[in-house]
């Protein structure tokens, strides 16, 4: 640094910033940046200004993780999902496994029961055909564990340098029992804020395997598909008000979006959180917070205080669900905003994150 601030002061050629990236990107740009694809809230801007009027539509102004549509009759999921992950491969899944267990997770978090899903490839030039075959495999095995059936499909390829060696959409359905109404919008003053378990470990497996870097003990994602563990709690507890699976933007961005839609604060015990020391300790040392830190195997629910107990119960009693907590209840306080109370007895601010920590993990 001071060598530049050198070369600026006596007039000499001026370096070449022009392949310089800010970490941390400004809003308002004319450009497409990073932190657009990072679900805080650049992408929300997007969406906002960009797609939402062009669309419209009052169902995409529900904007949940899946349109509620009635069709037939019958109420239905639908949701859509891209994966760019890099690398393809990592502990504890693929771009296959999040592929389906991505959209199958949007679809439950409305309460639907996902049954059938649509999958795009993009491939990129001289990749290898035993690499897709892997990807194939593993999103034809993950969908078989989901219960759901890849009915139709797609596939492109675009030139070498144009591409990351596979990119992948997928598009489900799922059907929604009769009274199940479950969206952000629901959530109430006096609802308790509860999680599945542990945070932050797919962003970190991600992370680690992408950048070589080991923190002494591997850190394995949580990618698994949710549909199982939301029909139990709905079975104990049929009037959950709000599910969401906390992935990109993490547990931050998704309490922030639903406080925003629905209008209320939320008040979270810091100390509640349940964050595994390991991923703590790697958040840690790269400066990252794990409340941010994607997941891909958790979900956020938003129950009535009379049925936290049968809610947590419920939870606890699944494999998936087996490290549930209490982290923090609705207030109509502070209405739209996220709080957290410290383990000093202060409290903080829990904003939306502007773009996102680590790119390219879903």
């Amino acid at each position: 640094m001071a060598d530049i601030v050198d070369t600026l002061a006596t007039g000499a050629e001026r370096p070449d910033f022009s392949g310089f990236s800010c970490p941390a990107p400004l809003r308002g740009g004319e450009r497409v940046v990073m932190g657009h694809g990072g679900g805080g809230m650049l992408s929300a801007e997007l969406v906002r200004d960009v797609f939402a009027p062009a669309f419209g539509g009052e169902h995409l102004a529900q904007l949940g993780d899946s349109a509620v549509l009635s069709l037939g009759g019958a109420q239905i999921a639908f949701s859509t999902d891209t994966f760019v992950v890099r690398p393809l491969f990592f502990p504890g899944g693929s771009i296959g496994d999040l592929a389906v267990n991505g959209t199958v997770n949007d679809l439950a978090m409305s309460g639907a029961v996902p049954a059938y899903l649509a999958c795009g490839f993009v491939l990129e030039e001289g990749v290898e055909l035993d690499t897709v075959h892997r990807v194939a495999q593993a999103l034809g095995a993950a969908a078989r564990r989901a219960g759901v059936e890849v009915v139709t499909g797609d596939t492109k390829v675009v030139e070498s340098g144009h591409g990351d060696g596979v990119y992948l959409n997928t598009s489900g359905v799922g059907l929604i029992a009769p009274g199940v109404d479950i969206r952000p919008q629901r959530a109430r003053p006096g609802d308790v804020v509860i999680v599945s378990g542990a945070l932050g470990e797919h962003g970190v497996a991600v992370m680690s395997m992408r950048e070589g870097l080991e923190f002494g003990v591997e850190i394995v994602s949580d990618c698994a598909p949710l549909g199982d563990l939301v029909r139990a709690l709905l079975a104990a507890v049929p009037d959950v008000h709000v599910l969401r699976d906390p992935t990109r933007g993490g547990l931050a961005a998704a309490l922030n979006e639903i406080a925003a839609a629905a209008g209320v604060g939320v008040t979270v015990d810091e100390r509640a959180v349940p964050v595994p020391a390991e991923v703590a300790n790697a958040c840690a040392m790269l400066g990252l917070d794990p409340w941010y830190v994607a997941n891909e195997g958790k979900l956020v629910a938003f129950v009535p205080r009379e049925h936290a107990d049968a809610a947590l119960a419920a939870l606890r009693a699944h494999p998936l669900g087996a490290g549930a907590a209490v982290i923090g209840e609705c207030t109509d306080q502070h209405p739209g905003i996220v709080v957290a109370r410290t383990g000093l007895g202060g409290t903080r601010v829990v904003d939306l994150p502007l773009g996102e920590q680590l790119p390219r993990i879903c």
